[in-house]
């Protein structure tokens, strides 16, 4: 059964113009795009997204960053959509990342990594509900 996941693309990637190249990358890797939307997060929106990191060293340059320019948030489907988007983005730092992913192929580096994805389940519950209504997202299961 195929299932929903969420990733964001980042600032950096809306600035550098590779919000479309990603899109088309993650199409292209299987993805159905079932929510989309494109908003400028402010500081408390970023916080409450990423609550489970405050008080974390890094946790105030990235909501900083977060809020630097517009993302661009989507709810994906397909099977196992988790564990491949995670596996289709590659690893968190560019220069780990594996050749053709997308981190490898638009990030410039480890805090400006081009994307974000759920990195569970249960957080792929969580972060579609924080940006999506349950009617947008019930409409996109069919």
């Amino acid at each position: 059964m195929k299932k929903m996941t969420l990733m964001i693309i980042k600032p950096d990637s809306i600035a550098a113009g590779n919000a479309g190249n990603i899109l088309a990358h993650l199409e292209e890797a299987g993805f159905e795009i079932c929510a989309m939307r494109m908003l400028k997060l402010s500081g408390e929106t970023a916080a409450g997204f990423y609550a489970e990191h405050t008080g974390k060293e890094f946790f105030a340059p990235l909501i900083e960053f977060m809020t630097s320019g517009p993302v661009i948030v989507a709810a994906l489907k397909r099977e196992n959509a988790v564990e491949e988007l995670r596996r289709v983005i590659g690893a968190t730092d560019p220069a780990e990342a594996k050749p053709g992913t997308v981190r490898d192929l638009y990030a410039e580096n480890k805090t400006r990594n081009a994307i974000h994805a759920s990195d569970s389940p249960e957080s792929a519950e969580r972060e579609l509900n924080f940006f999506f209504s349950r009617s947008e997202l019930i409409l996109n299961q069919f």
